[in-house]
């Protein structure tokens, strides 16, 4: 069992190009949130508004943790001027810059709500319309991923596949996605699309998968987002006569323990052996929740190791190791196909890096496209009178086999693999869905047919080439769920 007294999570992994067509800062893994007290946790008796939450004491505490905790201290540039920067997350860029110049850290260091993260860890407290966006900037149009339960979008009949065509803050200021792209890029959707905050109203333009075009009025609400959706986060799938066990992850927050053992004690009672993990979306989370979902699948794995975790030398003592401990949902694969895609990061990757020793080759394989490469997590260090909480990434992860490299995606560490495109005429679970489809196919033995992919061509086809629409400097919660609006 992992011995650390530091919490961890890994979280999203947002694309810079994402973040409003370039610019921006993305997400990266964590390590202290999901409402527990991380260590460490400076003391502080300002309240804000004091010197001690002034930018300038902001600045020296931020440079202070990194100093001491950065994974990467020979590409910390400390020796910046903290007054060339009018804000604490552009100071925070520019110290880890050499290490983003490497491709070590892409927007994975950055600083966050105490309060707004603990929220969504707890309980998946967001606020929005509730739907999940991707937009193509060469065909300028945006389409809705996934929509949330409980939320204005789903109410309003916009779900899987629908296309935003213009929005407004009325049916007079309506203006088209085509123009907003145009003059602005993906930033100038995000802009018109308005602040997350409860109330904000939005006319929209839509169109239905079935073509039917409509106008309708969204306001913003506060919603918790279901990590395993109650529509189709899991199912097992009779395919011709096989029993495959299919799960959807949105995000690895606290609330997804529950789910994830009703889902594989339904697998196991059903007596269920092959498994397709539907990750397509899913930019990280919670290490504990990756590790459950290790010991869901660990059913004859018990004690050997799923990861491994390290901190820089001076920190070794925070070093730790996780061994499968089965619980009583557990099932034992024998076969297991990942859907993933350039979202997929973080807890994700570490879920399938975790598995990957324990599956014979020929049964173990990533379908769709390759995954986003991060290998590393952050520590939460808190400065509670400010709300303040700097993810710092403080350390790597690698599974039993010591296979940690993987900044470019997992693709060079797996031998089977299946191109394969999002289908956005199909709802997600739908065996019909190409991707699942393919992932099944494969589960029967269709590994010669498959196309594979690599690390150096990451979009399955020039037709799935999406990013997740983001804001410049996306939340908490838009880190950890990519799209989210």
């Amino acid at each position: 069992m992992k011995t650390s007294k530091i919490a961890l999570s890994l979280a999203c992994a947002a694309m810079l190009a994402s973040c409003g067509g370039g610019g921006g800062n993305g997400g990266g893994a964590t390590a202290g949130g999901g409402g527990s007290t991380p260590t460490p946790t400076p003391t502080s008796t300002s309240t804000p508004g004091t010197a001690t939450c002034s930018l300038s004491s902001r600045k020296a505490w931020a440079l202070d943790q990194l100093q001491e905790w950065y994974l990467f201290p020979s590409l910390l540039d400390d020796g910046i001027n903290p007054d060339s920067y009018a804000d604490l997350q552009s100071y925070i860029d520019a110290l880890v810059a050499p290490a983003r110049a490497q491709g070590r850290d892409r927007y994975f260091t950055y600083l966050t709500s105490i309060e707004e993260e603990n929220a969504f860890y707890e309980q998946g407290a967001s606020a929005g319309f509730g739907f999940r966006l991707y937009y193509d900037s060469g065909a300028r149009r945006v389409y809705v991923l996934e929509t949330f339960e409980n939320t204005t979008a789903l109410g309003a009949n916009i779900d899987r596949g629908s296309e935003l065509l213009a929005i407004g803050t009325s049916e007079a200021t309506l203006e088209t996605v085509n123009s907003l792209m145009a003059s602005g890029g993906a930033r100038a959707v995000v802009q018109a699309l308005g602040p997350d905050t409860v109330g904000t109203t939005r006319v929209i333009r839509v169109r239905d998968q079935s073509g039917i075009e409509r106008t309708v009025s969204l306001s913003k609400t506060d919603f918790a987002i279901d990590p395993v959706s109650n529509r189709y986060g899991y199912s097992i799938i009779n395919d011709g006569g096989r029993q495959v066990g299919y799960v959807n992850l949105r995000t690895f927050i606290d609330p997804a323990a529950p789910d994830l053992r009703d889902a594989f004690n339904a697998f196991r009672n059903a007596g269920v052996t092959e498994l397709v993990i539907d990750f397509r979306y899913n930019g990280g989370g919670l290490v504990n929740i990756a590790e459950l979902m290790g010991d869901l699948m660990g059913r004859e794995l018990s004690g050997q190791v799923f990861d491994q975790i390290t901190f820089r030398s001076s920190k070794s003592q925070n070093n730790s190791t996780y061994r499968f401990s089965p619980v009583s949902q557990s099932v034992a694969p024998t076969s297991i196909a990942f859907i993933t895609t350039g979202n997929t990061a973080s807890a994700s990757e570490m879920v399938i890096n975790g598995m990957k020793p324990y599956l014979p080759n020929t049964q173990f394989a990533l379908i769709g496209g390759d995954t986003y490469g991060k290998p590393v997590g952050q520590i939460a260090i808190d400065q509670p009178s400010c709300d303040d909480r700097l993810r710092v990434i403080a350390f790597a992860l690698q599974n039993a086999d010591g296979d940690a490299e993987y900044y470019n995606g997992l693709a060079s560490t797996i031998d089977d693999s299946c191109r394969a495109a999002d289908d956005l005429t199909a709802q997600l679970g739908d065996p019909a869905e190409n991707m699942l489809a393919v992932a099944l196919d494969y589960l029967e033995g269709g590994q010669a047919a498959c196309t594979a992919f690599s690390a150096t061509a990451r979009a399955p086809a020039a037709a799935d080439r999406r990013e997740p629409l983001m804001p410049e400097r996306p939340n908490t919660v838009k880190r950890e769920v990519p799209g989210l609006f």
